[in-house]
């Protein structure tokens, strides 16, 4: 039985009956039965939880869960208030500062945007601890991808945000008479100034959406 918000249920219902996610389901409370696996399976699907099907304006998506202890929460570059901000976090910050204003925050708790419609959706939803990529190819990609692609399908002018080659390859699952689609560099330190710096992908997000009537993002 998945524990997943109920317009989500709805939105994904043929993916959970599907004999990928059942092995994926297997293999993933046997993890956390026999290692230390993020985020606690509480979170798992909380990024679900803050921003139902309807209420999405704006996907973010990542890769991986964050791997060091009591990082991972659910969401998409997000930390619990008391943990340090991640380096890519940090960039994140910086280049919502600079494109449209307010004073960087004290830590790096992501879910007021989730609150307000940003689906901080990573690729693959688990991770064993201090082992980064160890549960990708298991089947959760297959289920972020649907995920991605039924969005596209079924509601209009989204704007995805895809920051770095692996986010970009995800274009090809999204309509884009029908939403936009921002790309850029990624956010960590290795790549951020190869374009992700200066790409304005927060002011552009909330123009598009108030052309659309729709309420902006308070992006802190």
């Amino acid at each position: 039985m998945i524990k997943i918000e109920a317009s989500w249920k709805v939105a994904l219902e043929e993916e959970f009956g599907k004999p990928y996610f059942k092995e994926l389901s297997k293999f993933v409370r046997s993890e956390y039965l026999s290692a230390q696996v993020f985020p606690p399976p509480k979170f798992i699907f909380h990024a679900f939880e803050l921003c139902p099907f309807d209420k999405v304006k704006v996907v973010i998506l990542g890769q991986d869960p964050y791997h060091g202890d009591g990082q991972a929460h659910g969401l998409s570059f997000s930390v619990p208030e008391k943990v340090g901000i991640p380096p890519s976090l940090k960039n994140i910050y910086k280049e919502i500062v600079s494109d449209v204003g307010g004073a960087l925050p004290a830590h790096g708790n992501l879910e007021h945007l989730a609150k307000q419609g940003v689906l901080l959706l990573n690729a693959t939803l688990t991770v064993r601890a201090h082992t980064a990529g160890s549960h990708q190819e298991k089947g959760w990609e297959q289920f972020t991808d649907a995920v991605i692609q039924t969005l596209s399908d079924k509601k209009e002018h989204l704007v995805f945000l895809l920051w770095g080659n692996y986010a970009k390859k995800k274009s090809e699952l999204i309509d884009f008479e029908k939403h936009l689609v921002l790309e850029s560099a990624h956010p960590s330190p290795f790549s951020a100034y190869n374009g992700f710096f200066g790409n304005k992908h927060f002011s552009q997000t909330n123009r598009y959406l108030e052309k659309q009537g729709v309420a902006p993002i308070k992006w802190i």
